[in-house]
């Protein structure tokens, strides 16, 4: 039992690094890629930029050793769900490492911008490399929804939690996974469908460090 609440508190702990992380990431050291001019930003604050990969690439890491850690716990209950709550998040890992190359990308196009004499061939290659980037971002968030969405679904029929936060979870991955999806396909609704995910994705990390799992969950050893 104590094994049981130590693993909660540590997820809960890594949860909300994640959590810190992705607005750091998203909220400031990626804002240049959001700029009108994005190479002439991207050159500025390149060292910015690659400080953000970094911490994506770390994000991904502690959400598969999360997987890693609430195996046995998962398993007790259904071990396809723990399988697939880890195939998911190394899913969400690759598809982190290919948005990061795009961003890679846009910081080689603006360390050799200087060098195109044809502002209509680096107004096309910009265009180009931007939307490249949109597109990885948009499926890396996409992807994201699904190691999330079994999360809490495991949550619920687990029973490790209250009921509550796992129902909050499962609404809130598929109001992201239906506003990402109908980004991509042109028809967004509104980014406000994010805000739940924001909601319990700091809700559940403090949750699980201050209470832990249910008491009457026991870790199959064996």
């Amino acid at each position: 039992m104590k094994s049981n609440q130590k693993t909660a508190r540590i997820v809960g702990v890594l949860f909300l690094f994640i959590f810190f992380i992705g607005v750091t990431v998203y909220q400031v050291l990626q804002a240049p890629l959001l700029s009108d001019d994005v190479l002439k930003e991207t050159a500025t604050h390149q060292n910015q930029l690659i400080s953000s990969t970094l911490l994506n690439m770390l994000s991904g890491i502690l959400s598969i050793s999360i997987a890693v850690l609430l195996f046995p716990v998962f398993k007790v209950n259904s071990t396809n769900l723990a399988r697939l709550y880890f195939a998911f998040t190394l899913l969400n890992f690759i598809a982190i490492v290919i948005d990061n190359g795009s961003v890679f990308s846009l910081l080689e196009l603006s360390k050799v911008s200087s060098d195109i004499k044809n502002i209509e061939t680096l107004n096309a290659l910009q265009k180009i490399f931007s939307e490249k980037h949109w597109w990885t971002h948009y499926f890396s968030l996409l992807t994201s929804c699904f190691p999330v969405f079994v999360l809490y679904y495991t949550l619920f029929v687990a029973k490790l939690v209250p009921k509550l936060i796992s129902l909050i979870g499962i609404i809130a991955s598929i109001l992201m996974f239906v506003e990402m999806l109908s980004s991509i396909f042109g028809h967004g609704i509104s980014m406000n469908l994010m805000l739940p995910m924001a909601f319990i994705q700091l809700l559940l990390p403090i949750w699980l460090i201050i209470k832990g799992f249910k008491e009457n969950i026991i870790i199959n050893n064996h």
